[in-house]
């Protein structure tokens, strides 16, 4: 299995900024790509931004030019930078991964994490 664990969530104010990161963990053959979603009350989880292991990305419209997704392969982790942040980008945001543990290398599943809770306010 992989296990995702988050940090980085809180509250900050508008136009502030956060680092989330994401390590993942357990038997471990291969990640492929990485991610972010979010789920604010009420509403659909949605994606926010992904990042294959060669480095290429994906973003939704409404954080591009804001945010911005990294990953340390070598260390399983994933980054989401978030400047300016809006009232609208308060969630729950989780960390997504596609990946093959070392029992079944090459059989792909998604892993999610327990989530970090995000609020923007003043």
């Amino acid at each position: 299995q992989v296990q995702l664990v988050e940090s980085g969530g809180g509250l900050v104010q508008p136009g502030g900024s956060l680092r989330l990161s994401c390590a993942a963990s357990g038997s471990i053959f291969s990640i492929s790509t990485m991610g972010w979603y979010r789920q604010a009350p009420g509403k659909q989880r949605e994606l926010v931004a992904t990042i294959t292991s060669g480095g290429s990305t994906n973003y939704a419209d409404s954080v591009k030019g804001r945010f911005t997704i990294s990953r340390d392969n070598a260390k399983n982790t994933v980054y989401l930078q978030m400047n300016s942040l809006k009232p609208e980008d308060t969630a729950v945001y989780y960390c997504y991964a596609y990946a093959a543990v070392s029992t079944r290398r090459y059989w792909y599943s998604d892993y999610w994490g327990q989530g970090t809770q995000v609020t923007v306010s003043s």
